[in-house]
């Protein structure tokens, strides 16, 4: 069984997040530097194969009032390079994920502030969750 991969897209950050092999639960990966898109493309295609993926949800950031941003438009463009891949890519709602993973993170005593990195990572495994339990019902 293939696990999801879930990424949290940024200009400088791409938070990653994995499913289990059954499809239930979402944890955090790891963290890639967005240097080029050429660079971060081999790095993905080797975590891909590496962890038997067959599936990607990217999530979208959509403003408060459900309008597109100047990031939307990226991360849509990043998950159309993400399709040439041949795996199907699907898009999650990503709306206050990254504030969710700050307050988790600090009720864990963990601290954010210079550790923008665990966040973006958390981040993805929070709306990989709910993409994940979305099909499960």
């Amino acid at each position: 069984m293939g696990r999801v991969l879930g990424i949290d897209y940024g200009a400088r950050r791409i938070g990653l997040a994995l499913s289990d092999p059954l499809k239930m639960i979402a944890s955090p990966f790891k963290t890639l530097v967005n240097l080029s898109t050429n660079k971060l493309m081999v790095e993905l295609q080797n975590i891909i194969s590496d962890n038997e993926v067959e599936a990607i949800v990217i999530g979208i950031p959509i403003g408060m009032q459900g309008q597109d941003t100047a990031q939307t438009k990226r991360v849509r463009h990043f998950a159309e390079t993400m399709a040439d891949l041949g795996i199907p890519v699907s898009l999650e709602d990503e709306r206050l994920s990254s504030v969710s993973a700050t307050r988790a993170l600090t009720m864990q005593k963990i601290k954010t502030g210079f550790n923008k990195a665990k966040v973006d990572r958390t981040a993805a495994a929070i709306f990989l969750q709910q993409y994940l339990d979305k099909q499960s019902r």
